[in-house]
């Protein structure tokens, strides 16, 4: 009887094994793309990268340029906006101080002004002074 029972668990444990073996394992597919091909299939070496470390660099290199010069093509531009408006007020103060002066030298204010300081205005018309001998 022991070795009836014996066949039986060894029976029912070829029977387990071969349940087991039926079963596929299914391994993981990567897809063929760039991002698999680059970091699975070792396309990316340590010679590829030493080799394209130069034009990294030269390409890190043009964008810190491009930046740069980004910052001081901006930088120049605030520099325009402001000297304009600064330019724009001196214009109006001299175009303001301009009218002032016509306004102040015309006959009459200067007639006023000098009459505060107890000039007066002549109203003899101006004479002619011939000296001798001066003029030929």
């Amino acid at each position: 009887m022991t070795n009836r029972l014996r066949t039986q668990i060894d029976e029912e444990e070829a029977e387990k094994k071969l349940i087991v073996e039926e079963r596929p394992v299914k391994e993981k597919e990567i897809p063929d793309n760039f991002l698999s091909q680059f970091f699975v299939k070792k396309i990316f070496n340590a010679e590829v990268a030493t080799g394209a470390l130069p034009f990294v660099l030269f390409m890190a290199l043009l964008g810190m340029i491009y930046i740069g010069n980004r910052h001081l093509a901006e930088k120049n531009i605030r520099d325009i906006d402001k000297i304009s408006k600064e330019v724009k007020e001196l214009s109006w103060d001299y175009k303001t101080t301009k009218a002032e002066l016509a306004y102040k030298s015309t006959l009459t204010e200067v007639a006023k002004r000098a009459d505060t300081l107890g000039i007066k205005e002549s109203v003899q018309p101006p004479q002619k002074i011939a000296a001798e001998g001066g003029e030929k």
